[in-house]
């Protein structure tokens, strides 16, 4: 058994019906909705028409969302239904990021992940899921796909269907009867600031660019979307790289202090390594703080699921935690073993760069799917090491006072991996229209100002001047600031 869904737009009046019956059967909460209706209209009068279009989650035979949950809350049923287990959930929000379709909410009253589950307490006893029969059109249809003689089966084989983004690979099971690409494609549709009946929030004004838009589409009526993450996030990253760098210091990878007073050299390997505990700390703290459901975080330890990056980067950095800890069996001062150097190198700039792997499974998310991350991400953790080494450098007099051609190299580096997320090729539409968000969207002017000039420009100018000091404190806001734009900007993009 295969079940999925057919809706007819041919039948579909717009009254909402499903999504009131839908809100009465789950006892979903104002403000969140499992399927909803959206509006959008075509033309100009008197030659115009509105579509509607119902929209809910997919049932995807290649789900992201059970790929990237920690703790397994997310699941298959043997019937095709992609339920979820609230007693599991942890309120990670990643489920949110990984569904292409904007099918996923966090809801107000348990806290936790919530989504369409075809009703399945009602399919388990031979009956139909409530949108169905409610709907006075008989507009939604549902049953089992790979039953050829089922009405779904018949309707789906003899009639023109689409889905919603193919192009993502999750095989959903939702098809679309008489429905019009435009209503389907976010980014084909003009945002205005009012609806038919209300206004919209503050800060949702459209970043597609007319050229490529296949048709012109206004969204008349939508119901509201969250952006999952925020700064814990984006704070997260940045501690992380801080963490890495502050550990590569503390084992002389920057090479700084080789002909400092051993004294010098112990007081800044030793701060050095405090930093880089107090920084992973930091680290542990916005990822347990971020979630809904803090008090559940150790479900991740005893129901994994090893295929999410979630649960690997706990790992990873779990041994880098002991990686710091080994740090203190050797005299600070005298060199570590080599294998320890490499090693533990190796373990930091793993734990600095897993996260690439994880916003990869993000799916839904476009612009974070570039395979400039990883390095951009390593980069950035030898850029906050080296900055790390110059100011404990300057504060224990184990740093030369002159041009520091690593610092100005590496700032470099990092300007050059941030043009090149940004102007470089995209693979799509709506990656393309991320990027577009940073440098002419409501965060252009930090990322001018603090992001190019006060991150990269300035550090590679000082740096080269013999001025390091500042300058190291300048790429590390820069990249603070990188990092929340990076994120805000992924989560910009309408994904319905």
């Amino acid at each position: 058994m295969n079940l999925g869904f057919v809706i007819d737009h041919r039948k579909c009046i717009g009254c909402h019906a499903c999504t009131v019956a839908c809100k009465a059967e789950h006892d979903v909460p104002l403000g969140v909705f499992r399927t909803w209706v959206k509006y959008v209209e075509k033309g100009e009068f008197p030659d115009a028409r509105r579509y509607f279009t119902v929209l809910r989650c997919n049932h995807c035979d290649d789900a992201p969302c059970i790929e990237i949950c920690p703790t397994t809350a997310l699941f298959r049923r043997p019937n095709g239904i992609v339920d979820f287990d609230n007693a599991r959930c942890i309120g990670c929000k990643s489920c949110m990021q990984a569904c292409p379709y904007d099918a996923l909410y966090i809801d107000p009253a348990t806290q936790t992940a919530a989504k369409c589950n075809y009703c399945a307490h009602r399919t388990e006893v031979g009956l139909e899921p409530a949108c169905v029969i409610v709907c006075p059109e008989r507009a939604i249809i549902a049953g089992d796909l790979d039953n050829p003689t089922s009405e779904i089966h018949q309707l789906a084989s003899r009639e023109q269907t689409m889905v919603r983004k193919p192009e993502q690979g999750t095989r959903p099971k939702v098809f679309y009867i008489g429905t019009d690409s435009a209503s389907l494609t976010p980014q084909m549709q003009k945002k205005g600031e009012d609806y038919l009946f209300s206004f919209r929030g503050a800060g949702t004004a459209t970043v597609a660019d007319p050229r490529e838009l296949q048709a012109s589409a206004r969204e008349t009526y939508d119901v509201p979307h969250a952006t999952p993450w925020g700064w814990k996030v984006a704070a997260y990253l940045w501690t992380k790289s801080l963490a890495a760098g502050a550990f590569l210091s503390s084992i002389g990878l920057f090479g700084i202090v080789g002909g400092a007073p051993t004294g010098s050299r112990a007081g800044l390997e030793t701060t050095a390594l405090v930093l880089a505990a107090l920084f992973w700390v930091a680290t542990i703290a916005l990822l347990i703080g971020d979630l809904k459901r803090p008090e559940r975080f150790w479900l991740l330890l005893v129901k994994p699921n090893f295929r999410s990056w979630l649960v690997l980067g706990g790992y990873a950095l779990t041994a880098f935690a002991g990686v710091i800890a080994l740090r203190w069996l050797w005299p600070f001062g005298a060199a570590p073993p080599h294998a320890f150097v490499w090693t533990g190198s190796l373990l930091a700039l793993f734990a600095a760069g897993y996260s690439a792997f994880l916003f990869g499974q993000c799916e839904g998310r476009d612009f974070w799917q570039s395979s400039l991350l990883l390095p951009h991400l390593v980069v950035q953790a030898l850029l906050a090491g080296k900055c790390v080494d110059v100011v404990l450098g300057f504060l224990f007099g184990a740093s030369p006072i002159g041009v520091d051609l690593t610092l100005a190299i590496l700032a470099a580096l990092n300007g050059l991996l941030v043009g090149a997320e940004v102007w470089g090729s995209h693979a799509n539409r709506d990656a393309r229209a991320a990027a577009r968000w940073i440098v002419r969207g409501p965060c252009r002017a930090h990322f001018w100002r603090a992001v190019v000039l006060v991150g990269v420009l300035i550090p590679i100018t000082f740096a080269l001047l013999g001025l390091v000091v500042a300058p190291a404190f300048a790429a590390l806001a820069g990249l603070l600031v990188w990092e929340w734009i990076w994120v805000q900007a992924g989560q910009a993009i309408p994904l319905s």
